[in-house]
C-alpha cells in the first residue's frame, strides 16, 4: 500500500492564510457602511412594507392591526371591493403611460438625432446643445413651470392658442387633456436622454456599411430600415427597457404636474393621471390606507421586478463577453 504523505502547514504559509483572512476583514469592514446604509434605508423597509401588505394597517388600527393573509390581494381582484376600483383603472392607465411615453422619447429622440447625425449640419453642434437643455434642467422646476404654463386662466399655453383665435383648453382639469399633458411634459422632460443614447448608437455605426448599401442602389429609406434601425435598436435596447420601468414607476411627471386628477367621479381614491406608484403614495399620505397601499407597492415591486429580469435576461446586459 502506498503512504499517504501529509504535510503540516509551514509558519510562512499559516502567516499568508491569516493575510488573506484578514485582507477579506478589512473588504468587509471597508464595505460595511454601505451594506448597513442599504439594509436600512432600502432592505428593511420594503420587508416593513410587505408586512404590512398582509395585514389591516390603517387609520383605525395603528396599535391593534392583525394579520389578515391574502385579504388585500385578494380584494384587487374582487370586483365588488373598493380597492379593485382603485387597482384596475389605474394599472391601465400606468401600462399606457409608460408604453406611449417610452415609445415617443424613443423615436422623437431617434428622430432628432438622425437629423443631427447629418454631416451636411454645421450647426448640430448648437442644436445639441439647445436640445440638450430639458434633460440639464432639474425635472422639479421643468414640471412645476409646466404646471403653470398649462394652466387654464392664465397659462401662456392658452395665451398662445388666444393668439391664433384658438379657445382655451382646460389642459390639467378634463380628464383627456389632462393624460395629454402628463405624456406632452414627459416627452420634454425625456426625450434629451433617448437622443443622447440614439446618438452614440448611430456613431456606433461603421461608415462603410451605408457607403456600400448606396453602390448596391439601395435609397436612404432601404439604408436606414436595414442598416441603421437594426443597429441602433440592438444598442439602444438595454437602456430602452429600463427607461420603460422609470416610466412606469415615474412618480413625478404625474404628481407634481396634475396631483394625479382630475378626480374620478366614482373613485375618491385615484384621479385620471394617477399611476401605482402616486396611488400608493395617496393610499398612505391622504387615506392612511396603508394595507391597500403596501398591496399595490407590492405588485409595483414585482411588475418592476420582472422588468429588470426580462432586461437583464433579454439583453444580458450583465454577461460576461468571451474576449478569448
Amino acid at each position: 500500500m502506498a503512504e499517504v504523505v501529509t504535510t503540516k502547514p509551514t509558519v510562512g504559509n499559516r502567516v499568508a492564510m491569516r493575510g488573506k483572512r484578514g485582507q477579506k476583514l478589512a473588504a468587509y469592514g471597508f464595505l460595511s457602511p454601505a451594506i448597513i446604509s442599504l439594509a436600512v434605508l432600502s432592505f428593511l423597509p420594503v420587508l416593513y412594507t410587505i408586512y404590512i401588505a398582509f395585514t389591516n394597517f390603517d387609520a383605525t388600527h395603528f396599535l391593534s392591526h392583525q394579520f389578515v393573509g391574502f385579504q388585500n390581494f385578494i380584494a384587487l381582484f374582487n370586483p365588488s371591493d373598493p380597492l379593485f376600483s382603485v387597482f384596475w383603472p389605474t394599472m391601465e392607465w400606468t401600462f399606457i403611460f409608460a408604453i406611449v411615453a417610452t415609445m415617443a422619447n424613443y423615436f422623437v429622440g431617434l428622430l432628432l438625432a438622425v437629423i443631427l447625425s447629418n454631416p451636411h449640419m454645421h450647426e448640430s453642434a448648437v442644436y445639441r446643445s439647445l436640445l440638450i437643455i430639458p434633460w440639464a434642467v432639474p425635472g422639479l422646476i421643468s414640471l412645476l413651470a409646466w404646471q403653470g404654463l398649462l394652466n387654464q386662466n392664465y397659462g401662456q399655453i392658452n395665451g398662445l392658442l388666444h393668439f391664433f383665435g384658438i379657445a382655451a383648453v382646460n389642459w390639467l382639469g378634463v380628464p383627456f387633456w389632462a393624460r395629454v399633458s402628463v405624456l406632452m411634459v414627459n416627452l420634454w422632460a425625456g426625450f434629451p436622454f433617448m437622443m443622447t443614447v440614439t446618438l452614440g448608437a448611430l456613431q456606433a455605426i461603421p461608415p462603410e456599411l451605408p457607403q456600400a448599401a448606396a453602390i448596391d442602389g439601395a435609397s436612404k429609406v432601404q439604408q436606414f430600415r436595414y442598416i441603421t434601425m437594426p443597429q441602433v435598436w440592438k444598442l439602444s435596447l438595454p437602456l430602452v427597457i429600463p427607461s420603460f420601468a422609470g416610466n412606469f414607476n415615474n412618480f413625478n411627471a404625474v404628481y407634481l404636474l396634475t396631483g394625479g386628477g382630475p378626480p374620478r367621479p366614482t373613485n375618491e381614491f385615484v384621479g385620471y393621471t394617477d399611476i401605482l406608484a402616486s396611488a400608493a403614495y395617496k393610499m398612505t399620505l391622504t387615506f392612511n390606507l396603508y394595507d391597500w397601499a403596501a398591496a399595490i407597492s407590492v405588485i409595483l415591486f414585482i411588475i418592476v421586478g420582472c422588468l429588470s429580469y426580462i432586461n437583464m435576461r433579454y439583453t444580458k446586459a450583465f454577461e460576461e463577453s468571451d474576449l478569448t
